[in-house]
């Protein structure tokens, strides 16, 4: 399941829950359970451009090709990262991941 995403372009597994746990502080058991939703709930609140920046970050590609694909210099690529970080740590980002927010 979710084989054509912008996260299985850089990812072999759809380990995008354990990411998301840890960059937003949360419990991977508090987090929607469903691949299929999270994803979708993650699409809703990163533009695509983050959740490819997210996606290409977290696989460890190479900052040059990250910088290359978005055409970034040094000092855009690390306020882009700020600002997907800083969004995905907000109350009201993290709280769209729990699973208790489907109820």
């Amino acid at each position: 399941m979710l084989k054509n995403t912008v996260w299985r372009q850089y990812h072999e597994e759809n380990d995008f829950r354990e990411k998301l746990s840890e960059f937003c502080n949360m419990e991977s058991i508090e987090i929607i359970e469903d691949d299929k939703t999270l994803y979708g709930v993650l699409k809703a609140k990163l533009t695509k451009k983050e959740l490819k920046l997210f996606a290409m970050d977290t696989a460890n590609i190479e900052a040059k090709q990250i910088k290359d694909a978005f055409a970034y210099d040094d000092d855009a690529l690390e306020k882009a990262k700020f600002k997907l970080y800083k969004k995905l740590k907000q109350d009201k980002t993290r709280l769209e991941f729990r699973e208790s927010s489907l109820l």
